[in-house]
């Protein structure tokens, strides 16, 4: 099975809960920060951890993070394929001894990403191309962990993608929204609220990029948890 872990009411799988089921890939989402329990690790083949509004270092306020952290660090201690993105890429990093930092090298829209020569032969992007279009909403970003290998990076921040061993990564980019997801998260704050139409305008414009770029990730990390042939 391959385990969803959700870490905020406004984070969801959004295109990837539909690419899953278009797949027909069994998966299950967990709601930790409602209290739901995570699941024994012999019951997961894989694990896909989600962002969220909060940071690493939130504990205090969202109780439920340490869970999250023991949980990630036992997939990579088991070496459950593991896929961490944004928020669930810096608990990645974090509980690999890497320093998250607060409000730096922070991203927002829908922007190119290209992977270093490293990822270009990293089966987490064969097909995907020199630069490909993903969607940006971070404040905080991580630092590469010490046996971590930097897959991707953009202008602004440069560290966007590692692996750590065979099967373990972290993006800081979201390949997973949808058209709703970006008119949420544009709203969230009077900062962005007032440029919500031109985060939708430019997401549209490159959504079927977007779209083909982030079902080929998700499709290669299925292959490579083999979930898929």
């Amino acid at each position: 099975m391959l385990l969803i872990v959700q870490n905020d009411p406004e984070v969801p799988a959004g295109m990837y809960g539909e690419c899953l089921r278009d797949e027909r890939v069994p998966y299950r989402t967990v709601h930790p920060y409602a209290g739901e329990e995570l699941p024994p690790l012999g019951e997961i083949r894989a694990a896909i951890v989600l962002g969220g509004a909060m940071g690493v270092h939130d504990t205090a306020a969202h109780p439920f993070l340490a869970e999250v952290k023991a949980f990630v660090a036992d997939c990579i201690r088991t070496g459950i394929p593991f896929l961490g993105i944004c928020l669930g890429g810096q608990l990645l990093a974090y509980v690999l001894g890497a320093r998250v930092h607060a409000n730096h090298c922070g991203e927002k829209g829908t922007l190119p990403v290209a992977p270093t020569p490293e990822g270009m032969a990293d089966p987490l992007f064969a097909g995907v191309g020199r630069e490909f279009v993903t969607f940006q909403w971070h404040d905080d970003s991580f630092a590469i962990p010490a046996g971590g290998v930097l897959l991707a990076s953009s202008p602004a921040c440069p560290n966007q993608v590692f692996r750590y061993g065979a099967n373990a990564y972290g993006t800081q980019f979201h390949p997973e929204v949808d058209r709703h997801i970006v008119d949420t998260w544009a709203r969230w704050s009077a900062e962005t609220a007032s440029s919500a139409d031109d985060f939708l305008v430019a997401f549209d414009r490159l959504e079927e990029s977007y779209r083909q770029a982030s079902r080929r990730i998700l499709g290669n990390f299925l292959r490579i948890a083999g979930l898929r042939s």
